[in-house]
């Protein structure tokens, strides 16, 4: 056995261990920790497939920021108090479910047009410019650059929404 083989069983065994450990935990925080757990076992398994952008972009993006987010939703959540799960429709929800029906239908309808112009095209970079920091960042910002802006898009709305449901469970302690 190769030491390159030793590595990629060992991270698959580490990604198996970590996937069962967040879907089998009944505590949310160690099912967040066993899925950082999980995505360093994938930069590890891209690490022995020599993909090392893909690795560090692992590490940095999922395990730091998007963990972080996971994090501080789960705490910010106050999970006990079920009440708030079965509030009443009103006329702002009724606006912000049409809106968002209407933005849904908007992006479906662009995703489909992006794919009838790439379906005739062919891919231009060579196997060997694939990986590298170079080729991806002139794809993102050229060929991809509307999903860039979509996942920019909904980053930020995700950002406003944990402000919201931590403002309203916040109640400021007065003196």
């Amino acid at each position: 056995m190769t030491l390159e083989a030793f590595f990629f069983y060992f991270f698959g065994a580490l990604v198996l261990v970590g996937t069962i450990g967040t879907v089998a935990s009944k505590n949310p925080i160690s099912s967040a920790l066993f899925l950082v757990l999980n995505f360093f076992s994938l930069a590890g398994l891209y690490l022995a497939l020599e993909a090392q952008f893909i690795a560090v972009i692992q590490v940095i993006v999922y395990a730091g920021a998007i963990m972080v987010l996971f994090l501080f939703t789960i705490m910010l959540l106050n999970l006990d108090n079920e009440e708030l799960f079965y509030i009443k429709f009103d006329l702002k929800k009724g606006f912000a479910t049409l809106f968002g029906g209407v933005f849904l239908i908007e992006i479906l309808y662009i995703i489909g047009l992006k794919f009838e112009f790439v379906a005739g095209r062919q891919s231009q970079n060579s196997s060997l410019d694939l990986g590298t920091a170079e080729s991806i960042g002139k794809s993102l910002l050229t060929e991809f650059l509307f999903p860039f802006e979509i996942v920019s898009l909904l980053l930020l709305l995700a950002i406003i929404g944990a402000i919201l449901l931590a403002k309203r469970n916040f109640e400021p302690s007065r003196r």
